[in-house]
């Protein structure tokens, strides 16, 4: 798994990772083929492949999101600091080879084969606890 390439944050606009403890709200993607590009949550039609070198050059929402709401106010709930509002989601990414060091823009990316086995199995309003460590 891959979290920001930036300091851990909950704050709106920093692209940090945010912490404490999430829900899973929204499971998206559900008999895409491996590799579907997703943009505001909707596929483009399109897989990692098929992409122009251009879109392959950033980091895609790929394969499936599972989309995050946070459950502590103040924290990562409400305001300023609402993992929901934020577009938090654990995803596949088109870049695999940077999964295991800090490489987002404030989600959690997986290898696509992983969040497509992760999608099918946990259910909506799975709690997951993303720690400072």
């Amino acid at each position: 798994m891959s979290s920001s390439k930036l300091s851990p944050s909950c704050k709106e606009g920093s692209l940090g990772t945010p912490w404490g403890l999430h829900q899973v709200c929204e499971k998206i993607g559900e008999g895409k083929k491996v590799g579907t590009v997703f943009e505001g949550r909707i596929s483009i039609g399109l897989t990692v492949e098929e992409c122009s070198l251009e879109q392959r050059s950033r980091n895609l929402i790929t394969s499936r999101i599972l989309r995050l709401d946070g459950l502590e106010l103040r924290v990562n709930r409400g305001g300023e600091v609402d993992s929901y509002k934020r577009f938090i989601y654990i995803h596949g990414t088109n870049h695999e080879e940077k999964i295991g060091t800090p490489s987002s823009s404030g989600c959690l990316q997986m290898l696509n084969s992983e969040i497509i086995e992760l999608f099918s199995i946990i259910p909506i309003g799975t709690h997951l606890f993303i720690s400072l460590s």
